[in-house]
C-alpha cells in the first residue's frame, strides 16, 4: 500500500494506492500554513485509509528546498511556517511505515515524464508555474541527480543596480496579478498573454541552454488557462534561441493537478 502525499504552496493532494499502480482516494484541500495543522488534517485522511495495513510506503512532495538527507524543508517561501520543520520524522510518527520526501515540483515532472505528454522521450525538462515557478529534468524515467534539487523559477531575468528580478517574478500566478490586478483565469486580454509567453520564452532558453532536454514539458496552475498559447511561446522561443540546430518541442502537460501524485506513485515503484 503506497500512501501519497503532494503538497504544493496552495493545495495539498492526498492518495492511496492499494494495488500499486492506480491513484485512489484522492482528496484536495487547501494547504495550512502552519505545519501542525497539515499533520492533522495528514493524521486523519491516514486514519480513514486502511491504517492497519504493514506494508505501508509514504511519498510526499513538497514545495521548497530540501536538506541533503532530505528531512526538513530548508527554504519554502510560499510555506515559511514548514521551514526547518522535522517533516519525515513527525510524519513516521503517524504513518509507521518508511518516508520519502521529494520537491513537489520534481514529482510533478515525473509524472508527467513516465505517465504524461513526456512518455517516450529520454531527456524532459519539466517547468510548473502556479503558485511559484518550479522545473525538474527527468532523464531516462528518474529524477536527475542534484544536491539541492533544481529551481529554474529562481533563475535572474534582469538584473540592475537595484534588485535582481527573477523568472517566478514575472510570470508565477501571485505576480501576474499584482501586476495586472486581476486573477490569472480572469484575464482575457491576449495583449497580456502575449507579454507573459514572451517573458516565458526567456525562462525555456535559458533552461532548454542549461538542461538541453528532448521535450520541454509545461504544467502548473497558470498553464490551465486557455489564453496562454503555446504556439506563440515557441515563436518567441524562435526568436531567442540560436545556439542549437533543433529546438526541443514544447507541450502542455497532460496531467495537470493529478502530475505530482502520479510522480509520487512511480517514485515508489522504482524502490522496488
Amino acid at each position: 500500500m503506497y500512501l501519497l502525499f503532494d503538497i504544493g504552496g496552495t493545495k495539498m493532494r492526498m492518495a492511496v494506492s492499494f494495488d500499486r499502480e492506480n491513484l485512489q482516494e484522492v482528496k484536495v484541500v487547501a494547504t495550512p500554513r502552519r505545519f501542525e495543522d497539515a499533520l492533522k488534517v495528514i493524521e486523519n485522511y491516514v486514519s480513514v485509509a486502511d491504517s492497519s495495513r504493514v506494508d505501508k510506503l509514504v511519498c510526499c512532495g513538497l514545495p521548497g528546498i530540501l536538506d541533503k538527507e532530505k528531512n526538513i524543508l530548508l527554504s519554502a517561501p510560499h510555506l515559511e511556517e514548514w521551514e526547518m520543520k522535522p517533516i519525515k520524522r513527525a510524519l513516521g510518527d503517524i504513518i509507521h511505515a518508511p518516508i520519502y520526501l521529494e520537491n513537489d515540483a520534481d514529482l510533478a515532472g515525473l509524472g508527467e515524464a513516465v505517465k504524461g505528454v513526456g512518455r517516450g522521450f529520454s531527456i524532459v525538462a519539466f517547468i510548473t508555474i502556479g503558485t511559484g515557478v518550479g522545473g525538474v529534468r527527468i532523464v531516462d524515467g528518474k529524477i536527475d541527480k542534484s544536491t539541492f534539487g533544481f529551481e529554474p523559477g529562481h533563475q535572474i531575468i534582469d538584473l540592475d543596480e537595484e534588485r535582481s528580478i527573477k523568472l517566478e517574478n514575472l510570470i508565477s500566478g501571485p505576480s501576474i496579478k499584482l501586476k495586472f490586478g486581476q486573477d490569472p483565469e480572469s484575464i482575457t486580454d491576449v495583449n497580456v498573454w502575449k507579454k507573459i509567453e514572451k517573458l516565458i520564452a526567456v525562462g525555456l532558453n535559458n533552461t532548454i541552454l542549461h538542461w538541453s532536454p528532448d521535450v520541454v514539458i509545461l504544467g502548473g496552475g497558470i498553464m490551465k488557462v486557455e489564453a496562454i498559447s503555446i504556439e506563440r511561446i515557441k515563436e518567441n522561443l524562435k526568436e531567442i534561441l540560436k545556439v542549437f540546430p533543433i529546438h526541443p518541442d514544447i507541450k502542455r502537460g497532460e496531467l495537470l493537478e493529478m502530475a505530482g501524485l502520479a510522480g509520487a506513485l512511480h517514485y515508489l515503484r522504482q524502490l522496488l
